[in-house]
């Protein structure tokens, strides 16, 4: 194992020689080994492949998560992500500080929300371009909304697409420069004696914190472990996001919560792992067959976020009729599938 270790002669001056070394378990978009040198503290060494993710090639999923490292490596106080330590960029290898992760507790959530605020804050426009700008939904999206529910039978209000229209543009991230960690999935938080550290950078990008914030409302959209988070913890954690980040920058949190877990429900690419991102018209499959990813199944999903929406909207200025069209949508799912289950609750999350 150890002559498998891509290190490079820079790397071992750096680390030292590798005295263990174990292959550990990671998504097909890379390699990563725990490795303990001789006579020093043990390192992760980290290296991005080809495989897993249609959208993004091996050069830009590394040099992604090296920016989004160097700016989350800001952190004054407690860390919010590892420290890197090295880099290989011709063999895609970077060396991370090795985190010792305490394991599974309950009460995950109020640290994992103080930090995620944290690390939203680290970066102002004076950052723009030092990474992309957040993806979010465009009008191919919003038409495959409104094209799911006609195949139901569900009558779209007339001004529905006026007010997608509205959403596409109020979410275009240009102004928004809070630094997203881009996947922010259990598997992807370390807790540590001094709060939340996040790893995984890849998809790191600039844009508005609401649209990580909003994964504690809209089942965490980008994680094979959807979950649905109870009111009152709910409430707790979105408490603990908006004073921490308004303690950090000043201000309070821009934007509206309702349009990011508006912008996640349209997005069929949200229903899919990463590997299947942009392959297909994912909510064109909902009528006929239901994809599952993890243990939960597309239209789960679905049904969550719609009510999630149309929760949110109910009085909303701009997407009262989108709310009305979400909650008939899943009316619909549920009547036509009865069987459907409740996405599980934060307590079923996996732990590594």
């Amino acid at each position: 194992m150890l002559n498998h270790v891509p290190l490079n002669d820079a790397l071992r001056s750096a680390i030292g020689t590798p005295d263990q070394a174990e292959l550990l378990d990671s998504s097909p978009r890379s390699r990563v080994w725990w490795v303990r040198p001789d006579d020093r503290p043990a390192v992760i060494v980290k290296q991005i492949t080809d495989d897993g993710d249609a959208s993004a090639d091996a050069d830009t999923r590394f040099a992604r998560e090296l920016a989004g490292l160097s700016l989350a490596g800001r952190a004054t106080g407690p860390a919010v992500a590892p420290a890197l330590l090295g880099t290989d960029p011709s063999a895609r290898v970077m060396v991370l500080e090795y985190v010792e992760d305490l394991g599974e507790t309950a009460d995950w959530m109020p640290g994992y929300a103080e930090s995620l605020a944290r690390l939203h804050a680290l970066t102002g426009p004076a950052d723009a371009g030092a990474l992309p700008a957040a993806s979010g939904p465009t009008a191919a999206d919003a038409e495959s909304f409104l094209t799911l529910a006609r195949a139901l039978d569900v009558p779209v209000p007339s001004t529905v697409p006026d007010e997608l229209a509205g959403l596409l543009e109020r979410l275009d991230p240009s102004g928004h420069h809070a630094l997203l960690h881009g996947d922010p999935c259990p598997g992807n938080d370390l807790r540590t004696p001094d709060g939340v550290r996040f790893v995984d950078f890849e998809r790191a990008s600039l844009g508005n914190g609401l649209l990580e914030l909003a994964y504690f409302r809209i089942g965490f959209p980008t994680c094979w472990c959807a979950m649905s988070v109870p009111a009152v913890p709910l409430a707790e954690v979105e408490d603990i996001y908006r004073s921490t980040w308004r303690g950090l920058t000043g201000k309070d949190v821009p934007g509206d919560l309702a349009d990011a877990c508006a912008g996640w429900l349209i997005q069929g690419d949200a229903l899919v792992e990463r590997a299947h991102r942009g392959t297909a018209d994912q909510l064109a499959r909902v009528p006929t067959e239901d994809f599952e990813w993890g243990y939960t199944s597309a239209r789960e999903r679905l049904v969550h976020r719609l009510g999630v929406v149309a929760g949110l909207t109910r009085d909303h200025d701009h997407l009262h009729a989108t709310g009305r069209l979400s909650s008939a949508l899943a009316d619909r799912l549920l009547e036509r599938w009865p069987g459907l289950r409740p996405l599980p609750t934060p307590d079923a999350r996996p732990w590594y």
